[in-house]
Formats: C-alpha cells, sequence, structure tokens
C-alpha cells in the first residue's frame, strides 16, 4: 500500500490539519471583493510550521474559485522572472488577440507590388510588473476571476524587488482590481521587510503565525490518512506518535512516513512500529531540520544553545548565564538574537524555549560526540 505521509518541505500532505480558520479567511477575503483585508496575506512560522503548504492550499482554494496564479519565491531576479516568464505566458493564455499579423513594410520590385508580413506576439514584451498585473487583471475582471500572487521566503535581502511588487500591489489595491497577495517566511526576515520605510503597505496585511497544531487535530491528521489507505493504527499506538509530534506538522509528516514504511502490508500499525518510527523520525529531523537551522548560528549562539540543552524544561536565564559566565546584558543580547533567529522564544518571565521540538535532545547528542 503506498504510503498516504509526505514528508518533504513544500509538499502538501494528505490531509490539513490545525489551520481550516487560517484557510477559511482567505477565502473570505475572496468572496468579500477588493478591499477586503485578507487579500493581503503573510503566514510566519518556523523551519517546518507548514509555510509552504498553506501558501500551496491558498493557491488551490483559489483557482478552484476560477482564479489565475503566480507562484514565486523571493530569490534573486523574482521580478525579472514574473515580467519575462509568469505574466506574459498568462497574457498570451487570456488575449485571443495576442498574436497578430503586421505590416513589416512594403516593397515594390520591378513594379510589382509585394507585402512582407511578420508575426508579433502582443505580449512577448511589456514595460514592466504593473502594466503587465494591470492588462491581467483587466482580462479576467472580464471573466469575474482574478490574479492571486504568492511568494515564498521573504526576507530583507530582496528589498528592491519586494518593493516593487508591494508598490504594484497596493496601486492594484486602490483601483478595485481582482488581486490577491499571500507571502511567508520565517518572522524576523518577515519584520524586516514589514518595517521597511518603503514597504509600510504590508504592515497592513493580515498576518498569521502558524504555531503548533491542537492534539485533536493531530491525532486525526494520522488516523484519516492511515484509515483513508486501508490500515489501521489502534490508540496506544496513536498517542505515541501524537505526544511525539509536540504538534509541530513537518514532524507530524515525518512520523507518519517512517512508521508506515516499517511494514506497510500489515493491516494495523503496532506499539512497536510506533516506537520505531517516532525514533527514526527524531534522527531525520536533526538531519533535515535542526542541522540547516543552526548552520549560520555563531560559536557563541550554540554555547548559549547548549548551556540551554542542560535543562530538562524550560532554561532560566540566570542560570544559562551562570554556566556560560557572562553578565545579563551579555546573554540578553544573544538571547534576542536567537529568539530572532526563532530557534528559541520566550517561555514566561526570566525564562526560554527551544522553539523547535528535539532540538535539545539533538544539541545534547551532538556535545557527546564532540561536535
Amino acid at each position: 500500500m503506498p504510503n498516504p505521509f509526505h514528508a518533504g518541505f513544500g509538499v502538501s500532505p494528505p490531509l490539513l490539519v490545525g489551520r481550516e480558520g487560517v484557510l477559511d479567511d482567505f477565502a473570505e477575503a475572496l468572496e468579500n471583493g477588493p478591499g477586503a483585508t485578507g487579500r493581503a496575506t503573510l503566514y510566519t512560522g518556523a523551519r517546518g510550521s507548514g509555510k509552504t503548504v498553506m501558501l500551496n492550499a491558498v493557491e488551490d482554494l483559489a483557482r478552484g474559485r476560477g482564479w489565475l496564479v503566480v507562484s514565486e519565491t523571493a530569490t534573486a531576479g523574482f521580478i525579472g522572472r514574473m515580467t519575462e516568464q509568469h505574466l506574459p505566458r498568462i497574457l498570451r493564455d487570456l488575449d485571443p488577440k495576442a498574436v497578430q499579423r503586421r505590416l513589416k513594410g512594403v516593397t515594390a520590385p520591378l513594379g510589382m507590388g509585394r507585402v512582407d508580413w511578420a508575426t508579433a506576439e502582443n505580449h512577448q514584451v511589456m514595460a514592466g510588473l504593473r502594466s503587465q498585473v494591470e492588462a491581467v487583471t483587466n482580462l479576467l475582471a472580464e471573466h469575474g476571476t482574478g490574479l492571486l500572487i504568492t511568494l515564498d521566503e521573504i526576507h530583507r535581502n530582496q528589498l528592491p524587488e519586494l518593493r516593487e511588487l508591494a508598490t504594484t500591489v497596493q496601486h492594484a489595491f486602490r483601483e478595485g482590481r481582482e488581486l490577491a497577495f499571500v507571502g511567508a517566511g520565517l518572522a524576523s526576515g518577515v519584520s524586516d521587510v514589514v518595517n521597511d520605510d518603503v514597504l509600510t503597505f504590508l504592515r497592513r496585511a493580515e498576518r498569521h503565525g502558524l504555531g503548533s497544531v491542537r492534539r485533536d487535530d493531530v491525532e486525526r491528521g494520522f488516523r484519516e490518512p492511515i484509515e483513508a489507505a486501508g490500515r489501521r493504527v489502534g490508540d496506544p499506538a496513536l498517542q505515541i506518535m501524537v505526544r511525539a509530534t509536540d504538534g509541530y506538522p513537518f514532524l507530524l509528516q515525518l512520523i507518519g512516513a517512517q512508521t508506515w514504511r516499517l511494514h506497510p502490508h500489515l493491516d494495523e500499525i503496532s506499539v512497536d512500529d510506533a516506537t520505531e518510527g517516532v525514533e527514526r523520525a527524531r534522527r531525520r529531523l536533526g538531519t533535515l531540520v535542526h542541522e540547516p537551522a543552526l548552520r549560520t548560528a555563531s560559536d557563541i549562539d550554540k554555547s548559549f544553545l547548549l548551556a540551554m540543552a542542560a535543562d530538562d524544561g524550560p532554561s532560566r536565564m540566570g542560570d544559562v548565564q551562570a554556566r556560560l559566565g557572562v553578565g545579563t546584558s551579555y546573554a540578553s543580547q544573544y538571547r534576542l538574537r536567537l529568539i530572532a533567529a526563532e530557534l528559541i522564544e520566550p517561555a514566561g518571565y526570566g525564562f526560554v524555549t527551544f522553539t523547535l521540538p528535539h532540538l535539545r535532545e539533538y544539541l545534547r547528542e551532538q556535545a557527546a560526540a564532540g561536535i
């Protein structure tokens, strides 16, 4: 039986759980027409919280209502890809007169008139993003639909291009065009962008932080795909899997995938399979999430995290300072850095805890191995 769980970044799960309300907000914004606040939406969250999956979901929702979608990632040149590839392709598909014959020139050799014709594509080259968006939305208005632009991995490294996109979206909103924009990124990256002096328009966007998924939703996220694929899972095995996710969407898929593949031909997932699947998923999480998340951390950042890993729960800042042998202001500086990097988060007055599940165990293992 095929594995129903999809443990890949940005890959839509078989069942999207815990985000229905957020998705409903966007659906309502499309229904409410130009001016609805949800037509500019930003999703933020830690790595593996389901930001890209949410973009997939809103794109599917928009397409289901007849909207067209331009999907991009905020890497260098994304405006060029929109104006040279995505939007001209849409315009050619929408406009039946996109390919025209035009008079190239007239010559009359030996007294005989001759007309030379050339083929020109109206939408092969256009002045810029704003003019293309206007052309697309004008054509879509004839059909009662609109255009959705999604942008993943928003961060300040592409500020000039983000400014051009935000300015275009803002003008389209002012003109009452059927346009929606949804972006996603780490909270720190999105905050850097919306605090830019030119990008003040995005401060008014709906912002949804994608945190942990509720326990009952996690249970449903495991049980329903398993049963739909023709197998069963008893409550003891299910609870082992649920507890190990900590409400983390990517870990739900990873545990599901690792558990399923142990004995895919058996009718029921056993407690032993669930236990082994959780352990395998935890090891994979270190490679897929923890290692990349720590790649840009400085040695001092890592020392701070290791000092926290000595605790079995939230860490008292005073204890972290003592273990590091530093003063309050020094420790506070790195606390803020790690919060901005979404590796830790406040856990009550004077306490911090890890944002990513099982990061404590990963750090302990790396320290024990001398890595």
